[in-house]
């Protein structure tokens, strides 16, 4: 696609439509976009007529959102387009490792195919953005950071990424501290790990290991944190002790965090303003059938909250598609978000924290200035997008087209 056009006929969120001080709908109105370079340089009203010659690109009247972050999936563990397995019951989470480790040898696709199946899926359900976990243990080596590397390249120019270190065997029970090393300066920006306390059985030490290897390898953090109540809390205690004298702050995320759900709302808020001042992100997969972190009272306490799919058909999980807009319908579901400010604020979650409109009900977004990474939905507002899962008509990154089509 060319480096500047018009896309035309957008549907834009303008603010919310009330009678007296209750909010009925929102108010959206039709624009064009000019894309210059991967970003957004002009918006102006699509009854203003197009005077230069440049291409120009109709979104049909489609609203318009930015485009979507899948902040937690396991690229390497995806077993999308091979022949169907479901899952085998264990007594444990150790046998279920064991299960694992020697798992590569009866895959029905190599991961780097199956890799591709997933990020193909994400792009096609508006994501433009990935985090994706990678299994680091002995006897794998780097093998599975090589295999997720090579399908990450050919989606070069569609999508961003970045890759966590992940030690699923455990960081001290597998020994793998020098081979996560090793993945960081071959290309990860951030450093996994998994209960400290449960499965590497030193709470400390695990903690301390990964934080030095963050820190020493100028890289984030990101942990698997499952260990419920009272050593759970005590766990993302320590590390947000930890990433403060490391100074690294905002640059920390703990997956799962199932003990904030565990706890009561005044003991949360008391966590919400820990991990607020330590700059630490709370990622859900807002599983079903478990508590987990009260998404609101931690966004309203200043945690930075995100969503993303985890588990997407693999030995642990037979269920997942990669739609991102479903994980956060399902959160607005659980959570009883219903109204219209509610639901349009839920996409933030799969957004690093962009919406349409803010709080108040004014435009944020887009700006003038903005990267032109969007997607385009079948749907009236933000608020209809993420309760009926919308259908995604387009996906744009940096501008151009990578899902779908504009026709």
């Amino acid at each position: 696609m060319e480096n500047r056009y018009w896309l035309m006929n957008a549907r834009l969120e303008s603010g919310y439509q009330t009678s007296g001080n209750v909010i009925t709908g929102t108010v959206t109105e039709a624009a064009h976009l000019l894309i210059e370079n991967g970003n957004i340089a002009k918006i102006i009203p699509a009854d203003q007529p197009i005077t230069d010659q440049l291409p120009q690109k109709d979104a049909g009247f489609r609203l318009v959102l930015p485009s979507f972050v899948e902040k937690h999936c396991h690229l390497d563990k995806t077993l999308l387009g091979g022949r169907w397995r479901a899952v085998t019951p264990v007594g444990s989470i150790f046998e279920r490792l064991d299960e694992e480790k020697g798992f590569d040898s009866v895959r029905s696709l190599p991961i780097s195919e199956s890799a591709a199946n997933y990020l193909e899926a994400a792009l096609k359900s508006g994501v433009t953005h990935i985090r994706t976990h990678v299994d680091i243990f002995p006897e794998a080596g780097l093998s599975h950071l090589e295999e997720v590397q090579h399908a990450l390249r050919k989606f070069e120019g569609k999508l961003s990424h970045e890759i966590v270190a992940f030690p699923q065997q455990g960081l001290l029970r597998s020994g793998s501290e020098k081979l996560v090393r090793e993945a960081v300066r071959k290309g990860a920006s951030l450093v996994g790990g998994v209960d400290p306390a449960t499965v590497d059985g030193d709470l400390e030490k695990s903690l301390q290991t990964m934080v030095a290897i963050a820190a020493e390898e100028n890289a984030g953090i990101d942990l698997h944190l499952h260990d419920p109540d009272r050593l759970g809390i005590f766990t993302i205690k320590r590390l947000a002790e930890l990433t403060v004298e490391a100074g690294l702050q905002g640059r920390v995320a703990v997956s799962h965090a199932f003990s904030l759900g565990d706890v009561s709302a005044a003991q949360a808020a008391e966590m919400a303003g820990l991990l607020a001042d330590a700059g630490i992100t709370i990622i859900t997969s807002v599983p079903m059938g478990r508590k987990f972190p009260p998404v609101q009272l931690l966004h309203n306490h200043g945690v930075s909250v995100a969503v993303g799919c985890d588990n997407v058909y693999d030995i642990w999980s037979p269920f997942g598609n990669g739609d991102i807009l479903e994980r956060a319908g399902r959160l607005a579901e659980i959570s009883h978000w219903v109204d219209e400010r509610q639901l349009g604020q839920t996409l933030g979650y799969i957004t690093d924290g962009i919406t349409p409109l803010d709080q108040a009900g004014l435009r944020a977004w887009p700006q003038v200035g903005d990267e032109a990474s969007l997607v385009l939905v079948e749907a009236s507002c933000s608020a209809e997008a993420v309760a009926r899962r919308a259908a995604r008509a387009a996906t744009l990154f940096q501008g151009k087209i990578v899902a779908g089509s504009l026709d």
